[in-house]
């Protein structure tokens, strides 16, 4: 399992491994790791131009250090003195192995924006450099970016060269992903010590690229985290597996209540969601057409034709329910969710269930385990927020949310993250960006709800269905490593037994 900290936990940590060390020893590891991946993401180092952006801070002092390094192994280094101050040490190393400086409080006291790009010797510098070090801000900064740290996370964005931020890209909060204006966008982020939970969640984590994490001694001050992501091993061990005498009633029978005569896809692709991840039965209930395109797709799943005023007592025993997906609005849909909802079993409630959801709170006031699965509309909806605010802080939202609705919480987007009342907010790290098309998302809750059926918790089965989501995402556009393409939701869930099958092939 992946592990991720706030900044506070992280200095911590760094204060209490420094009194057991020599003063600087933290600061050379760093730079030593810092330096070795700059070295791996050069296609040579001699010969090569570095630019080195410094701030004030100790990520100022890590980057002087470790273009030191680079300086002594031929490479061209400029230092771009940013900040009011600079660590002496690193400068005086950089200084001793060649490299040269740029002091921008010399050259540009008042710090413009206007002036900094018509600088002609900046503005070379940073175009020809096939290197970029961003050392402008730690993890301890927050809210936006000044000047001309503003500027300057502008133009290495603009430039050619990889850039490569040093622990955290400048302008991304480590503790939460948040960004406030301008902020560094990084090929490669090298982070010391843990990985910071604001690398893992967007908008952060666009701005991070690529993550390599150094080992500085650290592990042992760490405390448990508040932020994790689960990997290949932690969910194929959660994945439930038949054994020799499991029937289809053993492995999990899950309802579902979706579409409606006027929406009829989101009740097949929520129906193959789970149908593929491996649900034992399926019963499907809805209106005629539903029923009818459910029917002709998947000939596995048990269905019936409901109305409002009968609700689900005919439907038969399930042990989950999934509701929403395309089931409508009106004061019918309200009646069949209120139907399901006043059951006591573990219940996913998506789409416009939310909305009605929204429309009566009191559906989600349940004794039973609950699973909401929002995008970012439908959780402002829900807590009054605008979607670009949830979007702006998803990680303090999806906690708000579990809190407040007192729900889990599986809050979908760019980065997908669970969240349930008294545990680690768990980051989903799969899937890939062609996933943004409609209907995913049912294939999503009829994924997480074969899992609720099997037996898996609210936060287990939400945290699992989002990965193996991710990764049958990925199969059917061609993988992370091989020019992906466009894909349809139905692809998706036509590729989970082959996702699931490479997961668990070694337990």
């Amino acid at each position: 399992m992946l592990t991720a900290y706030t900044s506070d936990e992280i200095r911590a940590a760094e204060r209490a491994l420094m009194a057991r060390l020599p003063e600087g020893t933290l600061m050379r590891r760093a730079a030593t790791g810092l330096a070795v991946t700059c070295v791996k993401a050069l296609p040579r180092v001699y010969g090569s131009r570095v630019v080195l952006l410094i701030g004030s801070g100790d990520n100022g002092g890590d980057a002087l250090y470790a273009g030191a390094r680079l300086a002594r192994r031929g490479a061209r280094v400029h230092a771009v003195l940013a900040g009011q101050k600079t660590h002496e040490g690193g400068l005086t190393e950089l200084r001793r192995a060649g490299g040269r400086t740029l002091d921008l409080r010399e050259t540009h006291a008042e710090g413009s924006a206007k002036g900094l790009r018509t600088d002609p010797a900046l503005v070379d510098m940073i175009d020809e450099a096939d290197l970029i070090l961003d050392g402008l801000v730690g993890i301890g900064g927050t809210g936006p970016l000044r000047e001309p740290y503003a500027t300057l996370a502008r133009m290495s964005a603009e430039a050619p060269g990889v850039v490569v931020a040093v622990d955290v890209p400048s302008g991304v909060d480590a503790s939460t992903g948040e960004v406030e204006g301008d902020a560094v966008r990084a090929h490669l982020t090298v982070t010391f010590g843990a990985v910071k939970a604001g690398l893992l969640i967007d908008p952060g984590a666009s701005h991070a690229g690529s993550l390599q994490a150094v080992d500085i001694g650290l592990g042992p001050y760490l405390p448990d985290p508040g932020v994790v992501a689960l990997t290949d091993p932690d969910v194929a061990d959660r994945l439930p597996r038949p054994d020799p005498e499991s029937n289809k009633y053993r492995r999990g029978v899950v309802g579902i209540v979706a579409g409606s005569d006027r929406f009829t896809g989101a009740a097949v692709l929520a129906v193959g969601g789970a149908v593929r991840a491996g649900a034992g039965l399926v019963r499907f209930a809805s209106a005629a057409e539903a029923v009818q395109q459910v029917r002709a797709k998947w000939p596995e799943a048990v269905t019936k034709i409901v109305t409002p005023e009968e609700g689900m007592s005919e439907v038969g025993r399930v042990q989950a329910w999934v509701v929403g997906p395309g089931m409508g609005t009106d004061d019918g849909a309200l009646a069949l969710a209120r139907s399901v909802l006043d059951s006591d079993v573990p219940a996913l409630v998506d789409a416009d269930g939310l909305t009605l959801a929204t429309r009566d709170r009191s559906l989600l006031r349940r004794s039973a385990p609950t699973l909401i699965t929002p995008h970012t509309g439908e959780l402002g909806r829900l807590l009054e927020v605008s979607p670009e605010e949830i979007e702006a802080r998803r990680l303090h939202y999806a906690r708000r949310a579990a809190e407040e609705l007192g729900v889990t919480v599986l809050l979908k987007g760019s980065t997908t993250l669970v969240a349930e009342q008294g545990r680690p907010v768990r980051v989903n790290l799969t899937g890939t960006p062609w996933l943004a098309t409609g209907g995913t998302g049912d294939v999503l809750a009829g994924i997480a709800g074969a899992l609720l059926a099997a037996g898996l918790g609210c936060y287990d089965a939400g945290s699992c269905a989002a990965y193996v989501h991710g990764l049958a995402a990925r199969a059917a556009a061609g993988g992370p490593e091989g020019g992906e393409a466009p894909i349809a939701a139905l692809d998706v869930a036509l590729e989970l037994p082959g996702a699931i099958r490479a997961l668990t092939a070694g337990i």
